[in-house]
């Protein structure tokens, strides 16, 4: 069993932490990129919003853990990063999964010119990277903020909006 640096506790455990909704009261725990399958299955598990606003940098794995969240709703299609189209739709077992990347809106209106809002009515999971512009849209969310630190962990905090 891989043991977390910082708690001392086995990767189950610190599953079994963010079950318990140590997250929701704003504590962070880490996890190892090898884990992040179980963090994905564990964050579906506990939420209870369709809606995940991803804040991170970039490069520390926004796109990665969307994959992996993809993975665990049971998603076949090739996942790839909307930087460019701004959404990928994906279906999975029934459910619509929209993936958003808006790192490269500059403001609000640019929304509205790709119809951001008809994306809002509709019941499906919504994964947005880089989601500041598009945050006063939403009434309930999940906020995920993922850290990489110098020794390859990843720090992750969700809290429900």
């Amino acid at each position: 069993r891989q043991m977390c640096i910082r708690d001392r506790i086995t990767g189950e455990e610190i599953y079994k932490k963010i079950g318990q909704g140590i997250l929701d009261r704003k504590s962070k725990e880490e996890y190892k990129l090898k884990d992040i399958d179980h963090v994905a299955k564990q964050i579906l598990h506990h939420a209870t919003a369709k809606t995940f606003l991803f804040k991170a940098e970039m490069g520390v794995g926004k796109t990665t853990l969307v994959k992996a969240l993809l993975k665990a709703l049971y998603c076949e299609d090739i996942v790839s990063s909307p930087t460019f189209s701004l959404v990928n739709e994906y279906k999975a077992h029934g459910e619509i999964i929209y993936h958003f990347d808006l790192y490269r809106l500059n403001d609000e209106s640019e929304l509205y010119d790709f119809g951001f809002e008809d994306y809002l009515n509709v019941n499906a999971y919504l994964f947005i990277e880089w989601p500041e512009l598009a945050k006063p849209m939403f009434e309930e969310y999940h906020i995920i903020e993922i850290i990489l630190k110098e020794d390859g962990l990843r720090s992750l905090k969700m809290t429900k909006k």
